[in-house]
């Protein structure tokens, strides 16, 4: 094989490796708005710096997840911690929102991340936990380093020299930023969560419930579909609401403002289900508004996350830009 030839195998092999790095990078940054520059970045890179690899010294993976890294922890350099609302304080007491905070302080869904890319169930169920919002949120109280070599060895199962290499240090230190990183994450932990089965009937079901509740205003309906311990939140506002009868409480008074809305089911984004939320124009259109994302427990909605002004990121979860009749 010839120099060239070497050279188009190593390219087509990185390009080959941009869905993990899509992954990898969000689990890091938190912010799917982040994530499409620093794979960019990353691949750019690695493509002029190819010529340099010497895949004696480490696999191709391990060298592009340097880079990664080292892209993703200048973007995080002076960066304030992402967040969900329920972990920016008490759950709200009344209806005044506040000031909403920028758009940095926030957790994203993730997008395009695309299949995962094994049949393993074990594999399958890792990647919908760790893409979960909640998960990805404990994962924002690590520093940014121990959040890299947390997510390169109990995520993608790097094993330590690989981590060390990946971050150009030793494998002692390494092990050591480890340990720290599992010990704080364990005091975050998220709730626990169902996966979402997009063939599962009941969790297709409950989905449908939840809309004809929201859309009729139903407050029993909807009542009926929130697990006990349910939250839901409003970003860019860090006020959110804490059990079914406070949510309840919100829907009865604010009938008004949500009058002729629609949700739409989108994708599952990472661990998490979607829906589009339309809202009729002066002209009676309907308009994306906002992406609502939705964790299930035992059976029931648990966590529901609402992020207005997310209409114009709408394809980017599998919902049209204007609802089709039903």
């Amino acid at each position: 094989m010839t120099v060239q030839d070497e050279t188009a195998s190593l390219v087509a092999r990185l390009e080959s490796l941009r869905g993990p790095l899509t992954g990898y990078c969000y689990r890091l940054l938190g912010a799917s708005g982040e994530v499409d520059d620093a794979v960019q970045e990353t691949m750019l890179r690695a493509f002029r710096a190819i010529g340099g690899y010497d895949p004696g010294r480490a696999a191709l993976s391990t060298w592009v997840h340097r880079i990664a890294t080292n892209v993703c922890l200048d973007m995080l350099r002076g960066a304030e911690r992402r967040a969900l609302p329920w972990d920016m304080g008490p759950a709200a007491t009344g209806g005044d929102l506040g000031a909403p905070l920028p758009p940095g302080r926030w957790v994203e869904p993730p997008a395009g991340l695309g299949p995962a890319g094994a049949d393993d169930p074990a594999h399958l169920a890792l990647r919908h936990e760790t893409l979960r919002l909640a998960f990805v949120a404990a994962l924002q109280w690590l520093p940014p380093r121990q959040r890299a070599v947390l997510v390169l060895r109990d995520v993608l199962g790097f094993s330590a020299a690989e981590a060390a290499e990946v971050m150009e240090t030793s494998v002692a230190a390494a092990n050591s930023a480890l340990q720290r990183a599992r010990a704080t994450l364990e005091q975050h932990r998220p709730r626990r969560a169902d996966p979402p089965e997009p063939a599962d009937p009941a969790q297709r079901d409950l989905l449908r419930r939840y809309v004809r509740a929201f859309e009729a205003h139903d407050v029993r309906g909807l009542v009926d579909v929130l697990a006990d311990d349910a939250r839901s939140g409003m970003p860019p506002f860090r006020w959110w609401l804490d059990g079914p009868a406070s949510i309840a409480a919100v829907l009865s008074v604010a009938a008004d403002a949500c009058a002729g809305d629609r949700l739409v089911p989108g994708g599952v984004a990472g661990g998490c289900w979607t829906l589009g939320q339309y809202r009729p124009d002066a002209d009676g259109t309907l308009r994306p508004f906002a992406l609502l994302v939705l964790e299930l427990r035992g059976g029931r909605i648990g966590d529901i996350v609402t992020y207005l002004g997310y209409g114009d990121r709408f394809a980017a979860y599998g919902l049209p830009a204007v609802p089709g009749d039903r």
